[in-house]
């Protein structure tokens, strides 16, 4: 059996990003590793072992493309209003609140945030699936 460890995305900026994680998601440095070439930093939250990898190569100076590849990655909360009224207070870059639903039924109330490098963030009500 198999389960997920972490998911990575490429970074122009470590502390820039950092700091974003932290404020926007309260994810801390859990390692760091540097390298000639590129520094590895993984970032979580305490409550769980899930990690986000940022990968920094050394050298760089303009943004990535993210092409159209990219989805996004999620994180559950327990009050989109407060989490989304928080986000937008820190001036983070935040949609309205939306609700996915099949027939009549609420499947997922969420936002999706965007990170310094461009990168969606869907931030989701706990409940319904996401308990």
């Amino acid at each position: 059996m198999s389960k997920p460890v972490h998911a990575m995305i490429r970074v122009l900026e470590e502390e820039r990003a950092r700091d974003y994680y932290a404020r926007a998601f309260g994810l801390a440095v859990s390692d760091r590793f540097d390298f000639p070439d590129f520094t590895l930093v993984y970032l979580r939250d305490p409550a769980s072992p899930f990690e986000l990898e940022l990968t920094v190569n050394k050298g760089r100076d303009k943004p990535y493309d993210l092409g159209d590849g990219y989805g996004h990655i999620a994180f559950v909360v327990d009050d989109v209003e407060a989490e989304h009224a928080r986000h937008r207070r820190e001036g983070f870059t935040a949609t309205d609140i939306k609700a996915l639903k099949h027939g009549e039924e609420v499947l997922a109330r969420f936002f999706f945030a965007t990170d310094p490098d461009g990168y969606k963030i869907e931030v989701i009500q706990r409940g319904g699936r996401f308990a």
